[in-house]
């Protein structure tokens, strides 16, 4: 089975590519352009060819022949796409474009595998985001994302091409980039930096561990699903209650200071799904900081 992992150097792309590892007789591809979020260190001691290329580049002989392509690569910090949104145009929508132009000329193919955000749905003040749910994105990021879905969606009925789009909540685990949430939190507690916080903090984040979600994504191919699956974890919490949660850990106040909030910052988001999850993000704070002491 071949089966091509687009931004397999990314943090969750990686993980995917670990527990593709595990398993005899599959030949997995990575295409990666090897942006500052990539780091092949993440996939070390896996077997896999590398394909260096920006997925608007890719052509049809770099995917001929797979089985699955799973679409891990994109622009994601909500905070740079403010700045300046023209990468995640190119890259989240354009890319995607080309990606299934590419999909739809190839016989083998099971199925094309987009790996979409919560943030697609927009804000949600109460309840759950269920799949059926209209699509109202707040920021370039989200908005290239949704448009990249609905491109999915309409070759699967234009076209017929075999699909699967994931969307997922916060991911968290160890090697994450620095620019996210639960790194730079951890990175200011162990320099004694005071934390930047959006505002007064209130805003709600759905988390789920790394390997929870790709471990799901690996069981919905093979259960042959299509259409569109969320893959969340119920757990739920405040930006500022994660704070109040480290201190706890270290039995230390953390330090913090209120930043001007970020523009069309989205108050909450929540999932309606069904998925099992092993670790919860409590339980992997309390992990790292191994009786109250940074590792």
């Amino acid at each position: 089975m071949k089966i091509i992992v687009t931004g397999g150097f990314g943090f969750i792309g990686s993980a995917f590519v670990r527990l593709l590892n595990r398993f005899p007789n599959i030949e997995i591809v990575i295409i990666d352009k090897c942006t500052y979020a990539a780091d092949e260190n993440r996939v070390k001691g896996c077997q896999y060819e590398h394909i260096k290329k920006d997925i608007c580049d890719v052509t049809l002989d770099n995917v001929i022949g797979a089985h699955y392509i799973i679409h891990f690569a994109a622009e994601t910090h909500v905070d740079n796409s403010i700045k300046n949104g023209l990468p995640f145009i190119k890259s989240n929508i354009e890319g995607v474009f080309n990606l299934i132009e590419l999909s739809r000329q190839i016989p083998e193919l099971e199925r094309f595998i987009q790996i979409s955000t919560d943030e697609v749905y927009g804000d949600i003040l109460r309840g759950t985001s269920f799949e059926e749910d209209a699509l109202l994105p707040s920021s370039y990021y989200s908005a290239a994302k949704a448009s990249a879905d609905m491109l999915v969606i309409s070759a699967g009925r234009t076209y017929g091409l075999p699909y699967l789009i994931t969307r997922t909540c916060n991911n968290f685990g160890i090697d994450q980039d620095k620019e996210k949430f639960i790194p730079k939190l951890i990175d200011c507690v162990k320099k004694d930096k005071k934390f930047p916080l959006y505002g007064n903090g209130d805003q709600v984040r759905e988390w789920i561990w790394v390997e929870d979600n790709v471990t799901e994504i690996w069981k919905l191919m093979n259960e042959g699903v299509s259409g569109v699956k969320n893959i969340g974890s119920r757990d739920r919490w405040e930006n500022r209650e994660l704070i109040q949660l480290v201190g706890e850990i270290l039995d230390k106040k953390i330090k913090f200071k209120h930043v001007t909030d970020r523009l069309g910052h989205d108050r909450r988001y929540a999932l309606r799904s069904n998925n099992e999850i092993t670790m919860t993000i409590d339980e992997f704070l309390k992990n790292y900081f191994k009786d109250g002491k940074e590792d």
